[in-house]
């Protein structure tokens, strides 16, 4: 029987010209691959900026490879790095979108980066593309006709209620729902949730007041949880870039720290390392009146009982004494994280007045 001899595949012989064409076509094509780009598709408000409102920041990005992240980027006289806290970093979900809160600036730039890339805290201007950046996109925050802070009135005075994260004392949630006025005219800040899950209060003074005496009354603290904190004291807004050096920090505060057996009030003046800026005192049950008077050079606080103004505690301050600038005066109600004992029961207090003398 005769066999059929087997079929076999056509033979291409290539020319080096072939092979010059197919090289230079993947060159091309290389070439032609679109570069990764980065998308908003939800921009927050142009405002000034400051560390007591956040808003969410929001888009996609395309072409990015594995392992690469995105850095968010907000204007506001400087470029910072957000949304600080140390979470600088915003994973790219498996469709491509990222997301992230970032604090208020009049312009905001987002960067695609390598693994490994460690962006500056702040910076007067945006990294260029190359290297590590391998995308950079830069907008405008957008125009808002509601207002993109919540203000309470108290004792003759407007205040910013914080709606946003602070590093203060560890990472704090803080509610805008956790301060108030009452119909007495009282400011009542809470302390709420349940353990490992507190939202904080904070309300802060809509203007700079500079030297002058500073006086509050408030509602018995004594039964505070020793890992809770209330504070009062002016800092500088952290929006702006001063702040890191000059912080024009003064304090009166009422807390235990974690430490259950410790003195529950001290007065302090920054930078606080500084063994002679701190002085503890015991904050007796009931109502206390707590007044500072800051000068050029000196700040004396002391602290009385509301009834029959007896005295508690007085301290003056002569070195190292802060200048009036950006500071605006706060209320801080937060929980104290970094102590041996963390805080187990919420808390209100009631502020009754304010008042201010130059």
């Amino acid at each position: 029987m005769r066999k059929e001899p087997l079929a076999l595949w056509p033979t291409t012989v290539l020319t080096r010209r072939d092979v010059a064409r197919a090289a230079a076509g993947l060159v091309l094509s290389a070439c032609s691959a679109p570069r990764p780009a980065i998308e908003f598709t939800r921009v927050p408000p142009a405002d000034n900026g400051g560390p007591d409102t956040m808003d969410f920041i929001e888009g996609r990005v395309k072409g990015a490879k594995p392992g690469q992240q995105i850095v968010v980027f907000a204007h506001s006289e400087v470029w910072w790095a957000e949304p600080r806290l140390g979470r600088l970093f915003v994973p790219i979900q498996p469709d491509s979108t990222w997301k992230t809160p970032t604090h208020l600036g009049t312009d905001y730039a987002v960067a695609l980066v390598e693994p490994g890339y460690r962006p500056p805290f702040t910076s007067d201007a945006l990294p260029k593309e190359g290297g590590p950046v391998v995308a950079l996109a830069v907008t405008k925050g957008t125009t808002s006709s509601s207002p993109m802070h919540r203000t309470l009135e108290f004792s003759g005075y407007e205040w910013t209620v914080r709606a946003s994260p602070g590093a203060r004392g560890g990472y704090n949630v803080y509610d805008p729902s956790n301060a108030w006025t009452a119909a007495d005219g009282a400011l009542h800040m809470r302390l709420a949730g349940e353990p490992g899950k507190w939202s904080c209060a904070q309300v802060i003074l809509n203007r700079s007041l500079g030297y002058g005496t500073y006086r509050l009354t408030v509602r018995d603290t004594s039964d505070l949880d020793p890992a809770a904190v209330f504070a009062m004291y002016t800092l500088s807004d952290a929006g702006a870039a001063a702040a890191v050096r000059n912080p024009r920090e003064w304090d009166v505060e009422i807390s235990r720290w974690g430490e259950p057996s410790g003195k529950n009030a001290r007065y302090l003046l920054q930078p606080a390392y500084l063994g002679q800026n701190t002085v503890w005192f015991s904050a007796p049950v009931g109502v206390l009146t707590h007044q500072i008077r800051w000068e050029a050079g000196s700040v004396r606080m002391s602290t009385t009982r509301e009834a029959g103004h007896t005295a508690v505690a007085e301290h003056l301050f002569s070195s190292g004494i802060p200048v009036p600038g950006d500071e605006r005066f706060r209320i801080n109600l937060y929980d104290f994280q970094r102590g041996p004992q963390r805080v187990q029961h919420g808390a209100e207090i009631a502020v009754e007045r304010f008042e201010f003398l130059p």
